[in-house]
C-alpha cells in the first residue's frame, strides 16, 4: 500500500515539473495586481496578498513595518487571537504573516472545498482589512520585539550581521535590521501602527497570487473579495537609489566570543539586473555549491580556516549585498581573511574555468525544477515575478539564461561589479594580541 501511495505522490510531483508553468495576470476593479497558476493535482490552494509595505518603508521608524505585519492576526473585525485561530483551525486552514525588506506579505494555505474555502477567505479578508491594533496586543507584541532586539546584542552573528547592513547601505531604507532598533521601536505606539497601516495596506499598494485547484474565475472572485474593503489609496514614493561605497573599510568589533564572524562584501545584484544571471552562475562557482566552491575549497578544506565559508547575492528591489561569511577561530582571523580576499581576487581576475562552468550550470539547472514542485514554492515565485515585475516565462526561460552564460561573461562582469577597491569588512569576536617575536 505504501509503494502505491508513493508512486502516486511522484506522479504528482511528476506532472508539473514537466511542464511549462502558465502564470495568467489581470488586474482587479481596484487595479491590484492579480497573478493566477491553475494546479488542480490537489485539492488545495496557496495565497499570497504582498503589500509594497517592508521595512524599506519604515522611514525613521526602524522596525514599523514588522510590528505592523505581526499585529495583524492577533484581532480583527469582531474576532480576537483565539476566535481567528479556531476559524482557521475549523476548516484546516493556516494563515501567516511576514515581511522582508521589500515586502509586506499575508498568506493562506486552504482545501477548495467551497464551504471551507469561503470561511478561510472571510477570515483573510477581516484580517487584511479590520485588524484591531488593540492597546493590550500591541504592548504584549512591542515588549516581545524589544526582547528579541535585547537578544540579538548577545549574538555576534547577529550584531556582524547589523554592522554589515550599516556599512553597505549608511543612510539607505536598507540599512537597518527589518525588526527595527531598541531606540525606535521602544518609542512605538499603537498610533505609530495604525497610520503606517492606514498608508501602506491599500489596494493600489496590493499584489495578489493565488496558486492551486482553482477555475480562473474562482480565482477572480477570491482576488476581488479578499481585497473588496481596502480603500484604493496611492503606491508609495519609488525608493532611492543605493550608492556605492565610496572606499575600502574596516570595522573590527570586540566581542567576548571563541569565534569571530567575518563579513566581506558591497551591494551588488537587483531583481531587474541584466547582469542577475551572470553574477549567479558565477557565484554559485566562487561560494554559492557549498562544498563543492572555491571559497569552501580554499578556506576549509585546504587550510581547515573555518567550519564553513560561503558567497551570495541577494537581489531586492534596489541592489541587495553581496556577502562572503565565514566564522573561525579568533586567533586565525587575520589568515582566513587574507585567504579569502585572495580567493576573490584571483576568481575575479581569472573567472572560472571551463570545467567548473560547465559542472555549475548543471547542477542549477537539473535541480531547478525541484524548487518549485510544490504549490506553496510556486506561490513564492509567482510573488517574487509580479512584484519585481520579471517577466512571466521567467521560470521556464531560467535554464535557458543560465547555459547561456560563458567564462568571458563571469570574468568581466565581476570586474565591473565588484570593485576589490570598495570592499567592506566587518569582524565581531576577540581580538587576540600578536605573539611576541623570537629574538
Amino acid at each position: 500500500m505504501m509503494i502505491k501511495i508513493m508512486g502516486w505522490m511522484l506522479l504528482l510531483v511528476a506532472g508539473p515539473l514537466l511542464a511549462k508553468v502558465n502564470i495568467e495576470h489581470w488586474q482587479t476593479s481596484k487595479g491590484s495586481q492579480v497573478y493566477f497558476i491553475a494546479a488542480p493535482e490537489l485539492p488545495m490552494v496557496d495565497i499570497k496578498v504582498i503589500f509594497d509595505a517592508g521595512s524599506a518603508r519604515d522611514g525613521k521608524q526602524f522596525g514599523i513595518a514588522a510590528l505592523t505585519s505581526a499585529l495583524l492576526d492577533t484581532g480583527a473585525g469582531i474576532w480576537n487571537a483565539d476566535q481567528i485561530a479556531q476559524r482557521l483551525e475549523s476548516v484546516g486552514a493556516a494563515l501567516g504573516s511576514d515581511v522582508s525588506y521589500d515586502m509586506a506579505t499575508v498568506s493562506l494555505r486552504s482545501l477548495t472545498e467551497p464551504k471551507l474555502l469561503e470561511s478561510a477567505l472571510e477570515t483573510m479578508q477581516t484580517v487584511i482589512s479590520k485588524p484591531r491594533f488593540a492597546d493590550a496586543d500591541f504592548k504584549r507584541d512591542l515588549a516581545r520585539t524589544l526582547a528579541g532586539l535585547k537578544q540579538l546584542e548577545e549574538s555576534p552573528a547577529a550584531q556582524a550581521d547589523i554592522a554589515f547592513t550599516k556599512a553597505l547601505y549608511g543612510d539607505h531604507p536598507y540599512a537597518h535590521n527589518s525588526d527595527g532598533e531598541m531606540a525606535t521601536v521602544g518609542k512605538f505606539k499603537v498610533a505609530d501602527v495604525k497610520e503606517f497601516y492606514r498608508r501602506h495596506y491599500v489596494a493600489a499598494n496590493a499584489m495578489v497570487v493565488i496558486v492551486g485547484a482553482l477555475s480562473k474565475e474562482q480565482a477572480e472572485q477570491t482576488a476581488e473579495k479578499l481585497l473588496a474593503n481596502l480603500p484604493v489609496g496611492q503606491k508609495p514614493a519609488p525608493l532611492a537609489d543605493v550608492v556605492m561605497p565610496s572606499a575600502a573599510k574596516r570595522q573590527d568589533i570586540e566581542f567576548p566570543s571563541t569565534q569571530t564572524h567575518v563579513l566581506v562584501g558591497l551591494p551588488g545584484s537587483y531583481r531587474q539586473d541584466p547582469d542577475y544571471f551572470t553574477l549567479y552562475l558565477g557565484n554559485h562557482i566562487l561560494g554559492g555549491s557549498g562544498l563543492v566552491s572555491k571559497l569552501f575549497n580554499e578556506i576549509r578544506e585546504k587550510r581547515g580556516l573555518a567550519y564553513s565559508a560561503s558567497s551570495m547575492f541577494a537581489p531586492y528591489l534596489k541592489p541587495g549585498p553581496f556577502e562572503i561569511s565565514l566564522q573561525t577561530r579568533n586567533e586565525k582571523t587575520a589568515e582566513a581573511i587574507t585567504v579569502l580576499n585572495q580567493t576573490l581576487a584571483d576568481f575575479i581576475n581569472n573567472g572560472p574555468t571551463e570545467a567548473e562552468l560547465t559542472a555549475a550550470k548543471q547542477n542549477i539547472t537539473g535541480g531547478f525544477a525541484m524548487r518549485f514542485d510544490t504549490n506553496k514554492e510556486l506561490a513564492g515565485y509567482a510573488a517574487m515575478i509580479g512584484f519585481y515585475q520579471l517577466p512571466l516565462d521567467y521560470l521556464d526561460t531560467f535554464p535557458q539564461k543560465i547555459e547561456q552564460v560563458t567564462v568571458a561573461q563571469i570574468k568581466d562582469t565581476f570586474k565591473k561589479r565588484v570593485p576589490l577597491d570598495l570592499l567592506q569588512t566587518v569582524t565581531v569576536g576577540q581580538k587576540i594580541a600578536a605573539a611576541p617575536s623570537a629574538k
